[in-house]
C-alpha cells in the first residue's frame, strides 16, 4: 500500500507540473479580444504606425540639427607624411632635395554673427514640423482604428449570420423530422419530404458560406492588427442591442464638425505644417540677404629637416651662424658641403619646439553677399517655398472640406440606417407572423411544402437584412462619436 501511495505522489508531481505549464495556453485559449484591445494592439504593432513614429523621430533629429546651427563650430585636422626628391619644406618654404617627415596641425571654426533671422526661422520651421510629425502618428493611429472597427463589426455581423443560419437549419430539420413521420404514416406524399431535404441542403450551404465569410473577416482583422494568421484569436461578441450609442440628436453634423476641427489629428497636422512652411518662407527670404560670420584658426607645423636648429639643404648643411654680407647688415647663413643622407629616424628632434615656434593664429569677419549664383538658385528656392505654402493651405482647405463631407455623409447614412433598421424590424415581425401561420397550415395539411419554404426563406432574408441594417447603424453612429473625439468603444 505504501508503494502505491508513493507511486501516486511521484506521478502527481508530473501531473501538477503539466497543469502549471498548460495554464498560459488555457488562458490564451480563453482570452477574448474586444474592440478596445484590438485598437490598442493595432496602434502598437501596425507597420504604418511604426513608420509614422520613425518619421516623427527623424523630425526631432532635424530640429536638433537646426538648433546646433546657431552654435560655434570647431574642427581639428592634422596630416602626417613624408616627402622625397625636390620639394618645399612646409616649415621653411625652402626647396630641399632630401627625404623629410612633416606634420601639420590645425584647429578652425566659426559662428554666424548676423543672418537676418535665417537661422531662427529655420529652427521654428523644424520645431513646427516635429510637432506635426508627432501628431501625424495619432492621425495614422486613427486611420488604423477606423479600419479595425470596420473589420471588427464585420466579424460580429458574420457571426450573427452564422447564428441565424444555424437557427434556420434547426427549423428545417424539425420540419423534416415531422414530415418524415407523416410520410411514413401515409399522411403526406414523399414529394414533401424531398423538398424539405433539398431545403436542408440549401440551408447547410448557406451556413458553410456564413462560416467561411466569418473566417475571412477574422483573417482581415488579424491583418490590420499585424497578428499572425495562425495565432489563436477569438473575438468578444457583445450583444448588438447592448452596444451603447449616443442619441442621434446629439450628433448633429454642424456641431460634430466644429468639434472635429479642433479634435481631429489631421486638421492639427495641416495647421502645424502651414506654420512650419511660413517659417521656411522667411528663412529662404533671409537667405537672399548678406550674412556676417566670425571665423578663427589655430595651427602649427613640424618638419624633421631641422637638426640642432639648423636647416639641411640638398647636399649642404648650415655650419655657422648668420654673417654680415653687406653694410646694410643683411645676414646670410653659412653652409658647408655635406653629402651625407639625412636619416629618417632623426625626425623627432625639436618636435615641441617647432610646434611652439610655428604656432599661428588668425581671427576674422566674413561678409557673404549673394549676387549671382548660376541663375540665383536661392531666389528660385524662395519663390518655390511660397508656392509650397499656398499648396499646403489648399491641402488644409481640402482636408477640412473632406472632413465635413465625411461627417455629413456619416450622419445621413446613420439616419438612413436607423430608418432601414426600423423598417426591417417591422418586416421581420410580419415575416415571422406569416411563417407561423404558414407552419400551422402546413401541419394540418392546408399548405404545400413549397409555400412553407417560401415563407421560411422570406423570414431568413428579413432577419439577415435587419442584422445588416443594425450593424450599419452602429458603425455610422460610432463613426460620428469618433469624429466628435469620443474614441471607439463598444
Amino acid at each position: 500500500m505504501w508503494k502505491c501511495f508513493g507511486y501516486f505522489c511521484y506521478m502527481g508531481k508530473y501531473v501538477i507540473a503539466l497543469c502549471i505549464a498548460a495554464l498560459p495556453f488555457i488562458a490564451q485559449a480563453q482570452d477574448k479580444w474586444d474592440l478596445r484591445r484590438c485598437v490598442e494592439y493595432a496602434v502598437k504593432n501596425n507597420i504604418s504606425v511604426k513608420q509614422a513614429d520613425v518619421q516623427a523621430r527623424i523630425a526631432d533629429l532635424q530640429l536638433k540639427q537646426q538648433k546646433y546651427n546657431q552654435y560655434p563650430t570647431a574642427n581639428f585636422s592634422t596630416n602626417l607624411g613624408t616627402q622625397f626628391g625636390r620639394s618645399i619644406d612646409p616649415t621653411t618654404n625652402l626647396f630641399v632635395n632630401t627625404q623629410l617627415l612633416y606634420q601639420n596641425l590645425q584647429l578652425q571654426g566659426g559662428i554666424t554673427v548676423f543672418s537676418f533671422g535665417q537661422v531662427k526661422n529655420a529652427i521654428e520651421a523644424a520645431r513646427y514640423n516635429a510637432q506635426a510629425m508627432k501628431i501625424d502618428v495619432d492621425r495614422t493611429a486613427n486611420d488604423i482604428s477606423i479600419n479595425v472597427a470596420t473589420y471588427y463589426l464585420q466579424v460580429l455581423a458574420s457571426r450573427e449570420q452564422i447564428n441565424i443560419n444555424e437557427v434556420q437549419i434547426g427549423q428545417t430539420k424539425s420540419q423534416l423530422d415531422d414530415t418524415r413521420k407523416r410520410v411514413d404514416a401515409g399522411a403526406l406524399p414523399e414529394l414533401n419530404l424531398a423538398e424539405l431535404e433539398a431545403q436542408l441542403a440549401t440551408d447547410s450551404t448557406n451556413l458553410i458560406t456564413a462560416r467561411t465569410n466569418f473566417d475571412l473577416n477574422v483573417l482581415q482583422l488579424k491583418a490590420v492588427l499585424n497578428l499572425d494568421a495562425a495565432a489563436p484569436f477569438e473575438v468578444d461578441t457583445p450583444p448588438v442591442e447592448k452596444i451603447p450609442l449616443e442619441s442621434l440628436m446629439e450628433m448633429q453634423p454642424d456641431a460634430v464638425y466644429l468639434v472635429a476641427l479642433g479634435a481631429q489629428p489631421l486638421q492639427k497636422v495641416n495647421e502645424l505644417k502651414i506654420k512650419s512652411q511660413e517659417a521656411n518662407v522667411k528663412a529662404y527670404k533671409y537667405a537672399l540677404y548678406p550674412t556676417l560670420s566670425l571665423g578663427y584658426s589655430l595651427g602649427s607645423q613640424f618638419s624633421n629637416s631641422l637638426k640642432d636648429g639648423k636647416t639641411s639643404l640638398a647636399g649642404y648643411e648650415q655650419t655657422a651662424a648668420y654673417t654680415k654680407v653687406s653694410r646694410d647688415t643683411l645676414l646670410s647663413p653659412v653652409y658647408s658641403t655635406n653629402y651625407s643622407q639625412k636619416r629618417f629616424t632623426d625626425w623627432w628632434y625639436g618636435y615641441a619646439d617647432q610646434l611652439n615656434n610655428n604656432f599661428q593664429q588668425s581671427v576674422g569677419l566674413t561678409l557673404s553677399v549673394p549676387i549671382f549664383n548660376g541663375g540665383n538658385s536661392r531666389r528660385i528656392t524662395y519663390e518655390r517655398s511660397k508656392l509650397d505654402l499656398q499648396n499646403m493651405k489648399l491641402q488644409k482647405e481640402q482636408g477640412d472640406m473632406t472632413l465635413k463631407q465625411n461627417i455629413y455623409t456619416a450622419y445621413t447614412n446613420a439616419v438612413g440606417s436607423m430608418d432601414k433598421y426600423n423598417t426591417s424590424a417591422k418586416s421581420v415581425e410580419s415575416a415571422q407572423k406569416a411563417y407561423d401561420y404558414a407552419r400551422k397550415r402546413y401541419e394540418v395539411g392546408l399548405l404545400s411544402t413549397i409555400d412553407l419554404l417560401t415563407n421560411q426563406n422570406k423570414l431568413l432574408t428579413a432577419k439577415l437584412q435587419q442584422l445588416s441594417n443594425r450593424y450599419d447603424y452602429v458603425f455610422r453612429m460610432k463613426l460620428l462619436e469618433f469624429y466628435k473625439g469620443q474614441g471607439l468603444k463598444l
